[in-house]
C-alpha cells in the first residue's frame, strides 16, 4: 500500500472464545469502527497487514472487534498489543476549527511577537488534557493543548502561535 497510514486504535486483548479483540480507540469518533469494513493491524506501519472486519460493537467507551480468519482465542492473542490503522482517504473529515495529530507534528511554534520558539516534535495525551511536546533546539518542553496558551493553528502556514511560552522554558 503506498498510501500512509494513521493510528486509530491499540489492541489490548482477546474478548471471549471467537476471536474477538478488546481495543482502546485513539480517535475521538469510535463511532467510525462500526463502519468500517477493512482495518491494518501490526506493531508498526511498515508491518500492518490489511484485515477485513467482521463484526465491531462499542461498550463503555472500548471497541470490540472480530476480523476475517481469526476465529479463536488463540488467533485474537496473537493481535494483542498491534495497533490499528487506517489509510488517510478513510480518516473522518473535521470541522475547519480541528486537526488531526499528525497534521500538528513538524508544526514551527512562534510567540505572539513571531519569534521562533520550536518545533512540534508530538502531542502526548494526558489526564488532563493534550500536551504538545516542543522540541527547542537544546532540548524539549512539554506545552498545554489549551486555549489559554495556544492563539492560533494554521496548518496552511505550518504554524502554530502560543503565548506565555517562556513560563514552560
Amino acid at each position: 500500500m503506498n498510501e500512509p497510514l494513521y493510528l486509530v486504535g491499540r489492541i489490548l486483548k482477546p474478548r471471549g472464545l471467537k476471536g474477538e479483540v478488546k481495543v482502546l480507540p485513539v480517535t475521538d469518533y469510535p463511532e467510525s469502527f462500526s463502519d468500517r469494513t477493512v482495518l491494518y493491524t501490526g506493531k508498526t506501519t511498515n508491518a500492518a497487514v490489511r484485515r477485513t472486519v467482521a463484526g465491531a460493537s462499542l461498550q463503555k467507551g472500548m471497541v470490540y472487534l472480530r476480523f476475517d480468519g481469526i476465529d479463536s482465542r488463540e488467533g485474537a492473542e496473537q493481535l494483542s498489543g498491534s495497533m490499528i490503522f487506517v489509510p488517510e482517504s478513510d480518516l473522518m473529515p473535521l470541522p475547519p476549527d480541528r486537526a488531526y495529530l499528525h497534521e500538528l507534528i513538524g508544526l514551527k511554534v512562534v510567540d505572539v511577537n513571531g519569534a521562533v520558539c520550536g518545533t512540534v516534535k508530538d502531542v502526548l495525551r494526558m489526564p488532563a488534557h493534550e500536551v504538545y511536546e516542543i522540541d527547542i533546539g537544546t532540548g524539549c518542553i512539554l506545552f498545554p493543548a489549551i486555549d489559554e496558551f495556544v492563539i492560533e493553528v494554521d496548518l496552511e502556514q505550518g504554524v502554530m502561535v502560543v503565548e506565555r511560552f517562556e513560563e514552560f522554558l
